[in-house]
């Protein structure tokens, strides 16, 4: 079950002001550029290498498709919402066995934002509707995310995203130089250790 980006950050989790301390660059000319890194330094951080976090770090819109409703040993049909930390679900559609979409009722399902990550299971007393058998019958649109500013991003996320923008905005534009994120790694895991979900 793969993400896929509907409405992306507003704000990044680290502002032009904080990225130009950390690199002690005092003039404008490179503002563009930075801005850049900080975008590209937190999507790696987010969701790239194997020590990345898979998270959404600033409030962030997502869509899930799946051809039907999960099944699971406990029987209660939940269904784990990626990139996490999840704050809401903001719909579910299905298409009925008629080929008809429909919006299942919030009343029918409980979002439950306390799992990492979070899910949303049938509500007491329900069960998932009977959807067409087709591909792409249920489409899960939901908001993930710290919050909805950079004040709710845990400062060792935010000081990984720095060293990731002060590597790239010092080799960034090199083919290949010495000091490379790849040995900035040891230090950006460490820094992302205590974020990670706990069965990944």
């Amino acid at each position: 079950m793969i993400p896929r980006l509907v409405t992306p950050p507003t704000v990044e989790p680290v502002t032009l002001a904080e990225a130009k301390e950390h690199l002690r660059v005092l003039h404008g000319d490179d503002d563009v550029y930075i801005e850049s890194c900080i975008t590209a330094a937190r999507e790696m951080i987010e969701s790239g290498e194997s020590w990345s976090l898979d998270r959404s770090l600033i409030n962030t819109t997502w869509r899930v498709v799946l051809d039907e409703w999960p099944f699971d040993e406990d029987g209660d049909g939940g269904i784990v919402l990626p990139r996490p930390p999840l704050v809401s679900v903001t719909s579910i559609a299905y298409l009925d066995t008629t080929n008809v979409s429909r919006t299942l009722s919030s009343t029918l399902y409980t979002v439950d934002t306390h799992s990492e990550p979070g899910r949303v299971v049938p509500s007491y007393g329900s069960v998932w509707p009977e959807v067409l058998d087709h591909i792409n019958a249920v489409t899960i649109t939901y908001v993930a995310g710290y919050g909805a500013t950079a004040a709710s991003v845990p400062t060792s996320i935010k000081q990984a995203i720095l060293i990731g923008v002060a590597d790239l905005y010092g080799t960034g534009r090199e083919t290949n130089v010495v000091g490379t994120i790849v040995n900035q790694v040891p230090t950006i895991r460490n820094l992302l250790n205590a974020h990670k979900w706990s069965y990944r």
